[in-house]
């Protein structure tokens, strides 16, 4: 399957599209290449071109432009680390597994973490333009591609999806705050804007 009818088929018809994951053999070299890699580049490309071409609205100061450098430098420094960051969380989702009496897989977990972050990703499209940057909160629908593709691919029971749902959910959260301060680091701010 291209990459265009998975994004398509998990974003709008996702109960179906996760009992076609569940089954379909993969390896992690692929989901990276084929899946991973060209999604999560979508926020870092458009932060360049919407941050350094159309730039920040800062109150009181006005529009601030990133430097082109600062600005491709913290875009890599974030794509890496959603990279990395992606794995962590099938790890964490392979561990947790058996507490919510689920089968641990890694190559299940990594299937959740991958695709459940298909609307995160895509909704980066939105860092482009300044006044629709706002949209990108429609990445908050992974989280219900999470809770449903959960107790399919972890094989865990209905009834312990909600609870292991915002258990994934919240070291998530952890993880992609950590993995965005980290990147923050890298991106310039004008000099009124730093922070001691």
């Amino acid at each position: 399957m291209n990459l265009m009818d998975r994004v398509k088929r998990i974003l709008l018809s996702p109960r179906t599209e996760w009992q076609v994951i569940d089954t379909e053999p993969t390896t992690p070299g692929q989901l990276y290449t084929g899946y991973i890699m060209p999604l999560a580049a979508i926020g870092p490309i458009a932060q360049i071109i919407g941050y350094s071409v159309f730039g920040i609205s800062v109150p009181f100061v006005g529009t601030y432009r990133v430097p082109i450098g600062s600005a491709i430098t913290s875009a890599l420094v974030s794509y890496v680390l959603v990279l990395v960051a992606t794995y962590v969380l099938a790890l964490i989702i392979d561990a947790l597994a058996p507490k919510f009496n689920g089968q641990r897989s890694q190559i299940q977990a990594l299937k959740v973490a991958a695709y459940s972050s298909t609307a995160s990703w895509v909704a980066g499209i939105f860092l482009l333009i300044p006044g629709l940057r706002i949209l990108t909160i429609l990445g908050l629908y992974s989280l219900y591609l999470l809770y449903l593709g959960l107790p399919v691919l972890m094989k865990t029971p209905p009834e312990k999806a909600v609870t292991y749902t915002v258990v994934v959910v919240l070291a998530a959260i952890i993880l992609f705050m950590l993995t965005g301060i980290v990147a923050s680091r890298f991106m310039a701010v004008p000099t009124g804007m730093t922070t001691p």
